[in-house]
C-alpha cells in the first residue's frame, strides 16, 4: 500500500512541475494605430520611443499610410496607454479607427518643420 501511495505522490508531483513550466497567458495583442506622422523624422521618434514602452513586443511604422502597428502584452499595457505614449512625443494616434468612416487627421505635432496636410 505504501508503494502505491508513493507512486501516486511522485506522479502528481511530476505533473505539477510540468504544468508549472508551461507559460500561462502568454498572449499578445496587435493594434494598428492611425497617426498623424508624415515624415521619416516622425517615424524615427516613434521607433526611438514606443518600442521601449512597458509590454511592447514589436513596432512597425508605415509613413505612407500614416499607421503604426504595435504588438504588445495586454497584461502590461493597452491601447489607451499607448495612445498616451504617442501623445508624449507629440503624435496623435487612434487605435483601430477608420472602419468605414472618415476622420480629419489634420493635427499639428510640432516637431520643428512644416508639413502640408
Amino acid at each position: 500500500m505504501k508503494k502505491i501511495v508513493l507512486v501516486l505522490f511522485v506522479a502528481l508531483f511530476s505533473i505539477a512541475v510540468v504544468d508549472a513550466q508551461q507559460p500561462k497567458g502568454k498572449k499578445t495583442v496587435t493594434t494598428t494605430f492611425v497617426t498623424d506622422i508624415d515624415c521619416e523624422g516622425c517615424a524615427k521618434k516613434v521607433n526611438n520611443t514606443i518600442p521601449y514602452e512597458k509590454g511592447v513586443k514589436d513596432v512597425k511604422v508605415d509613413v505612407a499610410s500614416k499607421t503604426v502597428t504595435v504588438t504588445y502584452d495586454p497584461a502590461k499595457t493597452n491601447d489607451d496607454a499607448l495612445v498616451k505614449a504617442f501623445a508624449k512625443i507629440k503624435i496623435n494616434a487612434e487605435a483601430g479607427c477608420c472602419g468605414g468612416h472618415e476622420h480629419n487627421h489634420d493635427h499639428a505635432h510640432g516637431h520643428g518643420h512644416d508639413h502640408q496636410h
